[in-house]
């Protein structure tokens, strides 16, 4: 049996026996996943050119990867960033808030001591007044 004879299968007829193998129509889905199978076997067969990465089509995938990745990426950059900023202003802020809650609370602190001294020498001092007019009556 020849090679051809074996690599085709049966004899066609018409215009397609002188085709050569793989132009040929396939006749069944078995074909075809082995046509493919072929083809994938020379693609990975084919030597890779790495002296000229301009040439490599992973390289090019990769540069439009990022030119159209880039932009976006750099805006979620920015927006981390003044994220990160408006956390410290808040953290200054709560800080700020917190000392003026403290000096309000010793401030009132120190007005209620005053007004109950003030009171209380309010109330010593009617009370003097009142005994010194029971005394001239």
């Amino acid at each position: 049996m020849s090679v051809i004879t074996q690599f085709n299968g049966p004899k066609q007829s018409g215009p397609e026996q002188y085709a050569p193998p793989d132009r040929r129509l396939p006749k069944k889905l078995s074909e075809v996943d082995q046509a493919a199978r072929a083809v994938e076997e020379a693609i990975l067969s084919l030597p890779r050119q790495q002296a000229d990465p301009a040439n490599d089509p992973a390289v090019g995938l990769s540069g439009l990867i990022q030119r159209v990745a880039g932009p976006p990426m750099e805006e979620i950059d920015r927006v981390i960033r003044e994220l990160q900023d408006l956390r410290d202003m808040l953290r200054n802020e709560r800080k700020r808030v917190s000392h003026e809650i403290a000096r309000y609370a010793r401030l009132n602190q120190a007005s209620m001591t005053a007004m109950k001294s003030i009171a209380d020498s309010l109330r010593q001092r009617k009370g003097a007044s009142e005994a010194a007019e029971h005394l001239t009556t």
